[in-house]
């Protein structure tokens, strides 16, 4: 399955749990790349996790820095189709700790 054909998929509003699966850990993916590090971890539950951004390191139980959304809300992110402001406001986006506020390394791609 390809990127573009799951995308189209979820802008038709017929996207299935394998496309949100494929486009949540590909965008997480480009988030590492952009801003390497262990310092915040972004949750998108289910389907991924990764840590990211320069500074101290995580090592065990729960991480100091963490955000936590759900998969549409990724996805607009990281799409620059919403703004983190905007997605904070929606009350669906967890962020506590330093360094979790996205908006510098938002979007990772504009479609």
């Amino acid at each position: 399955m390809e990127i573009e054909e799951a995308l189209r998929r979820y802008d038709a509003g017929e996207a299935e749990r394998a496309d949100l699966k494929l486009l949540v850990k590909e965008l997480l993916k480009l988030l590492v790349a952009k801003a390497p590090g262990h310092a915040v971890e972004v949750r998108v539950p289910p389907y991924g996790a990764v840590q990211c951004i320069e500074g101290p390191r995580h090592t065990r139980g729960t991480p100091g820095a963490v955000v936590e959304l759900p998969p549409e809300i990724w996805i607009d992110l990281a799409l620059g189709r919403l703004g983190w402001a905007e997605a904070r406001a929606t009350g669906k986006v967890r962020a506590s700790g330093e360094r979790t506020d996205l908006s510098p390394l938002l979007p990772l791609l504009a479609l």
